[in-house]
């Protein structure tokens, strides 16, 4: 089975002179349930499927399983999916060896902008850039998943 371990935090500051590229995300889900998410993305124009368990108790690590799919069937799933969609902008950014997915959200999530870094273990040591701010690691309120269900503007 392939491990997720992930960090995730808010960012307080500019990131954008440091992007190195820009993608398109629209993702609804089949199954929201923490035990077992089932997500339907569209990126740039491919379709992905992916599957994530629940995570362990500091939320950093979870299984993941991710199949691209056909655009067209992705279209069509996510049409199946629970009402709600997220609606983002991914920022890539590197940092030292590692890369930040910077997701500006936008509809109902608008103003929500989180970084995630993902790591090979979760104590594994990463350069924290200026625009970084605080951990939201295992906050669920953070999850697209609840950002589906209760979107930023509702808080």
């Amino acid at each position: 089975m392939a491990q997720e371990i992930e960090r995730k935090f808010l960012v307080q500051g500019d990131f954008r002179a440091e992007v190195c590229k820009i993608q398109r995300i629209i993702q609804g889900y089949l199954s929201s349930v923490p035990e077992r998410t089932v997500r339907v993305r569209v990126k740039d124009g491919q379709g992905f499927i992916t599957v994530k368990g629940i995570g362990n108790a500091s939320g950093a690590s979870r299984y993941e399983w991710e199949k691209e799919i056909p655009l067209s069937e992705a279209e069509a799933l996510l049409a199946l999916c629970e009402p709600g969609v997220i609606d983002k902008r991914r920022h890539l950014v590197m940092a030292g060896a590692h890369t930040f997915e910077v997701d500006e959200f936008l509809g109902d999530n608008a103003g929500l902008i989180v970084a995630e870094v993902e790591l090979g273990s979760e104590d594994e040591v990463f350069a924290r850039p200026a625009w970084l701010g605080e951990e939201v690691t295992g906050q669920a309120r953070y999850y697209n998943s609840a950002l589906m269900r209760c979107p930023f503007k509702a808080w």
